[in-house]
């Protein structure tokens, strides 16, 4: 599970990548909220350590950007932790907040507990290279595919697009959504292209699955039936 530490402070930086990389989670680093916005544009995280004094991009406005369009912890790690400060941070989308100096299993303790949570509501059992949703095990490592414990064979789009609904089953997906994220190019109006890719996923996964999983929300695009 990759996990985006947003952390000015190279020392503190370094030690958060060592607290989620002995525990199995793939961190990637950033040191302004400019950058880590940025990041957050090419590759989908499943949660966030944000420290709020960051140079750039502030972590009060980055975490507003977060909420505009994804779904997935953000932990608020910071000195700055007067109670008005807290408050307003979990009213704008922060799911915990965890006061500086900080103690390394706490911050174990509450990543976990988040990503528990979250996966919970989105009925998804994760370990470390596995991601596994009601039918559906996908091995994030091998890039292989089961469903009802029968292989099957998608190209490295279609996976990609499956694991992008995945992770975002109550997100609704126009198809420009879609090919950014799937393809990293800017998207052209090329319909024709994302519609092939999901008419061969669906012909795909109902091969071997007893429910519909892509639903399409007419005029808008696609999003994963829950």
């Amino acid at each position: 599970m990759n996990i985006l530490i947003v952390e000015d402070d190279n020392d503190i930086n370094k030690l958060l990548n060592e607290i989620m990389n002995s525990n199995g989670y793939i961190t990637k680093s950033a040191y302004s909220g400019t950058e880590a916005l940025i990041y957050l544009e090419m590759q989908n995280f499943d949660a966030v350590l944000l420290d709020l004094m960051i140079p750039g991009l502030s972590g009060e406005e980055l975490l507003l950007k977060i909420r505009q369009n994804k779904n997935m912890p953000v932990i608020i790690i910071s000195a700055k932790d007067d109670k008005h400060t807290k408050i307003d941070m979990l009213k704008n989308g922060a799911d915990d907040f965890i006061s500086k100096p900080f103690d390394v299993d706490e911050v174990l303790a509450r990543v976990e507990s988040n990503l528990r949570r979250y996966n919970s509501e989105k009925n998804i059992y994760c370990k470390t290279n596995e991601i596994i949703f009601r039918e559906i095990n996908l091995n994030i490592d091998t890039r292989e595919i089961k469903i009802n414990g029968k292989d099957i064979c998608l190209t490295s789009r279609e996976f990609d697009i499956l694991h992008l609904f995945i992770y975002n089953p109550k997100k609704v997906f126009t198809k420009s959504n879609i090919f950014e994220s799937v393809w990293q190019e800017n998207y052209m109006g090329d319909d024709n292209t994302i519609n092939v890719h999901i008419s061969n996923l669906r012909n795909k996964i109902s091969k071997y699955a007893e429910n519909e999983y892509i639903q399409t929300i007419w005029g808008i695009g696609y999003k994963l039936e829950v």
